[in-house]
């Protein structure tokens, strides 16, 4: 940062007031155990179990909210045999649980760190629930992202945090990190509704949730209730937590550098001071996904679609990579199809999966199974070259499904068609010509794929052949819910990118969440978690929330390690 050197940091340490909402007036203590960099999923875990152990706990956040990207999230958590998914009757061992994420993971990370997040999470959850006002749900029905590879669950191991009142974090609400898609007002919607509520005017049951959904907005309005679900409640209930546990969390509060004493990581450098750290440093501080220069230095052009938080910019992996930590995994990251709107990306989800859309590329062929995971999309996408991609749909479709926040038979804005994110035509011929695919070629390219939605079985892609392909479809669509003609016109053309939640690659680490160098010998005192740390999902994705899930696990492994 121009302008701030060591000298003039260290000048400052032990008498800093630190500019944030929650300490604006006082100095703060310069000396603690443990310092957490980032106030996400897992530093704001890491902190809680720390301060619970006894130790002096602080978290410093470069933002001015906390909650970071997780807060931004559906907040889906991926954890394996956990106690919230037994108590439903989930049939999920330990051994289940080993089996598939070595099918799914492999040797791309090591088994020690594998197995210490199977370990680990159920611990860590439980742990959670005990220490702050977080409750959860399982995502039922929902499955694993490949139910198929051995101890995969079709019915699935998801989870997410129930609905929290708002009022228990006092000033501290106005202070959370928005949502990414904002909660319409009087509803409390949980991500687990969303597969229905896309199909709000077709399904009944569809109808069913969204009735249950105002019903729940209305209780907790009458109870005087500030309700909040997905990341909004995963983020808010971990920050109640620190809150009674008496952990300050100092916003406005950037890193600018480790501090080491003796080759020992001893604490960290802020524009405010010094704040030391006896036991250790914790970062937490996300990945690097809107850090422009490090995205072509490591990654695969072109990218940069993201709808992580915009703090993200990896101060924790260059600060660590300083100290010679091991970086691993740089060149991916939590991938999905997006739609490059004019205010911000929306990351494709059910859209995509929806009979009656299908994706094509520069030359109007299909080339992937749309329902697929999103990452494998997204790898696929950059494999053979298809970027910019397009997911072609009718009115039929239009007629039917929910499109982001567009109810059916609403008009898109018309800044979607301006900034070029979205096309509009009376023909296939011409949609072909103004998206610049050959005509002929686009409606060979949907007879086909109409072909395939009669008979129920795509032979191209296999797409619906998988119990994930299923997940967000049209039950009411036969033969196969994930499959239906185009024939009513007008046509769209949507414009598909590579987006993404975040980046996947960090700092290399071992099972206790110690960063390591090349070598790898250990960095001593200081520790990783969440997307500053190398994912222990290696280049695949086991399952909603395999993002939140692990880097809750490893800011818990890294506290007790500490």
């Amino acid at each position: 940062m121009a302008g701030v050197t060591r000298r003039s940091v260290l000048a400052g340490a032990g008498l800093a007031v630190l500019a944030t909402p929650e300490r604006a007036s006082a100095a703060i203590r310069a000396d603690y155990d443990v310092v957490v960099v980032g106030a996400g999923a897992a530093g704001m875990t890491a902190a809680l179990t720390a301060a619970k152990r006894g130790l002096r706990t602080v978290v410093i956040e470069k933002a001015p909210t906390y909650g970071g990207s997780a807060a931004r999230s559906g907040a889906g958590i991926w954890i394996p045999n956990n106690s919230v998914i037994r108590a439903a009757g989930v049939p999920d061992t330990p051994e289940k649980a080993a089996a598939y994420m070595s099918a799914v993971v492999g040797a791309t990370v090591p088994l020690a760190r594998q197995q210490a997040f199977l370990k680990h999470g159920p611990a860590m959850l439980d742990f959670v629930m005990a220490h702050s006002p977080l409750r959860f749900r399982w995502m039922e029905g929902y499955s694993d992202y490949y139910p198929e590879l051995p101890g995969g669950m079709p019915n699935g191991r998801s989870i997410e945090p129930d609905m929290l009142d708002g009022n228990l974090l006092g000033a501290e609400l106005a202070r959370l990190n928005p949502s990414y898609l904002p909660t319409p007002p009087g509803l409390v919607v949980f991500s687990a509704d969303y597969k229905w509520l896309n199909l709000a005017a077709v399904n009944a049951k569809g109808f069913a949730v969204a009735a249950e959904c105002v019903a729940r907005g209305t209780a907790a309005a009458l109870a005087g209730k500030k309700p909040l679900t997905m990341g909004q409640a995963l983020a808010g209930g971990l920050r109640a937590g620190l809150l009674q546990a008496g952990v300050p969390v100092l916003l406005n509060t950037p890193l600018l550098d480790l501090h080491v004493e003796n080759g020992v990581v001893k604490g960290v450098l802020t524009p405010q001071g010094l704040l030391r750290a006896a036991r250790g440093v914790i970062v937490g501080s996300g990945g690097f996904e809107h850090n422009a220069p490090m995205r072509v230095q490591y990654q695969r052009q072109p990218t940069g679609w993201s709808v992580g938080a915009k703090e993200n910019t990896g101060d924790g992996i260059l600060a660590g990579q300083r100290l010679g930590a091991a970086l691993d995994l740089m060149d991916d990251a939590w991938w999905g199809p997006a739609i490059p709107l004019p205010d911000q990306p929306y990351f494709c989800l059910a859209e995509r999966t929806l009979p009656g859309g299908l994706m094509i590329n520069q030359t109007g062929q299909r080339f992937v199974n749309e329902a697929a995971p999103y990452g494998d999309v997204v790898h696929v996408m950059y494999d053979k070259a298809m970027v910019p991609a397009w997911l072609i749909v009718d009115q039929n479709y239009r007629n039917r499904y929910l499109f982001k926040d567009v109810a059916p038979l609403l008009p898109f804005p018309q800044s979607w068609y301006d900034s070029g994110a979205v096309v509009k035509a009376p023909t296939i011929d011409a949609l072909a010509a103004a998206i610049g695919v050959p005509p002929a070629t686009l409606r060979a390219t949907i007879t086909r794929f109409s072909g395939f939605a009669l008979t129920g079985r795509d032979r191209d892609f296999r797409r619906g052949d998988s119990v994930y392909d299923h997940y967000y479809t049209d039950p009411a669509v036969l033969p196969s819910s994930s499959l239906a003609s185009l024939w009513l016109p007008p046509y769209y053309a949507f414009k598909i990118v590579p987006g993404d939640l975040g980046t996947k690659g960090g700092m290399r680490t071992d099972a206790s969440a110690r960063v390591l160098r090349a070598d790898g010998s250990v960095i001593d005192g200081l520790f990783a978690a969440g997307n500053a740390s190398a994912a222990v999902m290696g280049t695949s994705y086991t399952g909603a929330g395999a993002t939140i899930g692990p880097a809750m696990t490893f800011g818990y492994v890294a506290a007790t390690a500490v």
